[in-house]
């Protein structure tokens, strides 16, 4: 397999040429903070240059913080001979967690482009429409990754702009530019002398949890923010070690793990790919004393069998969204590790800052300069402050649950090449607002208590309606999360035969553990804020929840199969009233009897959807 054929046209070995310092660049000895007042990550990564600390780490690889900013430079210039004139400086990246990506994120941002991650569990056509989609000029990958893209039309040359970084042919093809310094002023591939705040950096697809990906746009100078916010808030120190588990084409490893390192002068210890059994013997392995998660993650972690020396780390915090109130006390209490939930929409339109004062289950404050309110998505109409009863429950959802918008001025750089999805994020007070009115709409249900704090409900996609209230997934998910066997939940919504919908959970159990139909219903009862709807219909139990690539639970693929899957499902039947006065007991707390869905219930039930002419939403 060829890669790349580019060289260096003379210029390889200049080193100083048109200087451009960041304001963080050390000039020796790597002594400063870093970078901690850059405006660009370009001057976060020439703030590296002379620190000859350890910054890197995979597997048995190491690489200082120096190595890192030359590595970045040489990356660069190359980059700079093989991107062709007029094509948009855009780098697909295809690649595990290893080395090579923060080296080409580093190498982007001084040449003032910007990288595409590509998620490698992608297939067939959705893989070609990322890599079309973002106009990438170049891509990186690895020789593991290569049969993916047999066959395809990628938009470039194979064999010149298609890098994989585990050919021998690759060193060759960077060799011409060791020694290029990361202060060169020739590196920016568009004859800039510096790279400006404003320049594109990321191009970061979301989760696709919920639909087809869209690609987000973050700029140099919004990442650099970010990364030092984040030092400051996470009270980031320069012998830490930052543990990059998630996966880093996404934006919860590069904005929440490698950013903060590079601005605060951390190192970072890498995985391929997330594992929960070789979590604790890496965090002991790189002395790690800090990483980032999502919700499913640290289910993952807690389900692994409890260890002695489960206490036994250097681990200070884990930084992320959506664990639940309930599995971060646990967390807490099994690793001694403090997780903090923060809220950071992942296009930047709104954030939520923990504080001291912030009650247990709660996200937190607006973050200075934000106008957040939690409205009704129909109206626009700010709703009712929630009430807690002194467990902290949740008393009255049906009208203080709304999606969060952001009122103010809001750092949203919109999508890529998508001005429907950017006009459907800035839009006025109601869903027939105009366009770009100035409202940042999240697509996050929440409710704000009378103290003022923003309680995460879940995603807008998460909404069910059963006999026309309203309930958020994630409030089910949270009760149903204080069930022992359990190792996950996932409540969704499948179409009820008459209207609405009907409430489902798909549910992993710890192992050796059966689903007891008895036992769950007896739970399920003696929880107080179990509302009278919020019971699921339906219960599917299952070895593991399919998730995203980014740990995220996969609920179209749940709520497609609904109760036509292969795993068990489980029951409360309805009574002859589903025919056309609603379903029995939905309303009934004490009906909470489960048997065994079969094969025969699913045909008469399928036969009830025909006869209300709602077979087709089982397909959506």
């Amino acid at each position: 397999m060829t890669v790349a054929k580019g060289r260096a046209k003379g210029k390889s070995k200049t080193k100083g040429k048109g200087e451009v310092r960041g304001k963080g660049a050390s000039d020796s000895g790597g002594d400063g903070e870093g970078g901690r007042g850059a405006g660009t990550v370009a001057e976060l990564v020439q703030g590296q240059w002379g620190d000859h600390r350890v910054g890197a780490r995979c597997g048995e690889r190491a690489l200082t913080h120096h190595e890192l900013a030359a590595g970045a430079a040489a990356r660069a210039a190359l980059l700079g001979e093989l991107l062709p004139r007029g094509a948009e400086p855009h780098i697909g990246v295809l690649l595990d967690n290893v080395l090579e990506y923060p080296l080409w994120l580093s190498a982007a941002a001084l040449a003032g482009a910007a990288v595409a991650g590509i998620n490698p569990t992608r297939r067939g056509p959705e893989l070609l429409r990322d890599i079309r989609h973002t106009d990438c000029a170049l891509l990186i990958t690895e020789r593991a990754y290569v049969p993916l893209l047999a066959g395809m039309d990628l938009g470039i040359p194979f064999a010149e702009r298609v890098l994989i970084v585990d050919d021998p042919a690759y060193e060759e093809l960077l060799r011409p530019y060791e020694g290029v310094s990361p202060m060169d002023g020739t590196l920016p591939v568009a004859g800039r002398r510096g790279v400006e705040p404003g320049a594109r950096m990321l191009l970061y697809f979301t989760s696709g949890s919920t639909g087809a990906p869209k690609a987000a746009v973050c700029t140099q100078g919004r990442l650099a923010a970010a990364g030092r916010s984040l030092v400051d808030f996470l009270g980031v120190r320069r012998d830490d070690v930052h543990y990059l588990c998630m996966p880093m084409f996404h934006g919860n490893a590069v904005i929440a793990g490698w950013a903060p390192a590079l601005a605060g002068g951390a190192g970072i210890a890498l995985r391929r790919r997330f594992s929960a059994s070789a979590f604790l013997p890496d965090v002991r392995r790189y002395r790690a004393t800090y990483f980032t998660y999502v919700g499913r993650a640290v289910q993952y972690l807690l389900a692994t069998p409890p260890a002695p020396d489960d206490r036994d780390h250097p681990l200070r915090t884990g930084f992320g969204t959506e664990a639940g109130a309930v599995d971060v006390a646990r967390f807490a209490e099994r690793f001694g590790v403090r997780l903090i939930e923060g809220y950071g929409s992942s296009e930047g339109g709104a954030a939520i800052q923990r504080t001291p004062d912030t009650p247990p289950g709660a996200i937190g404050r607006p973050a200075p300069g934000d106008d957040l309110a939690v409205v009704d998505p129909e109206t626009g109409a700010e709703l009712p402050r929630a009430r807690l009863d002194a467990a902290g429950r949740l008393l009255n959802g049906e009208e203080a649950i709304g999606e969060l918008v952001n009122r103010g001025r809001s750092s949203f750089e919109g999508y890529w090449r998508n001005p429907e999805a950017t006009a459907d994020r800035l839009r006025g007070g109601s869903t027939g607002g105009r366009a770009g009115a100035g409202w940042y709409w999240t697509g996050d249900l929440f409710f704000r208590d009378t103290e003022g704090f923003f309680h995460f409900a879940g995603r807008t996609d998460d909404r069910l309606r059963v006999d026309s209230e309203n309930l958020a997934a994630a409030m089910i998910e949270n009760i149903l999360a204080r069930y022992a066997p359990l190792t996950g939940a996932a409540v969704y919504a499948v179409p009820d035969p008459v209207a609405g919908d009907q409430v489902m959970a798909a549910l992993s159990l710890r192992d050796g553990a059966g689903f007891d139909p008895e036992d769950f219903a007896a739970f399920l009862a003696a929880q107080p804020d179990l509302g009278t709807k919020m019971a699921p219909r339906f219960v599917r139990t299952v070895a593991a929840l399919p998730v995203t690539a980014t740990n995220k639970v996969h609920r179209v693929t749940l709520r497609r199969a609904g109760f036509r899957c292969p795993d068990p499902v489980w029951w409360r039947p309805m009574g002859r009233r589903v025919r056309g006065e609603g379903a029995a007991g939905a309303g009934d707390p004490g009906h909470l009897g489960y048997r065994r869905f079969t094969a025969e219930d699913r045909d008469v039930l399928l036969d009830i959807y025909r006869e209300h002419d709602r077979l087709a939403l089982l397909e959506r």
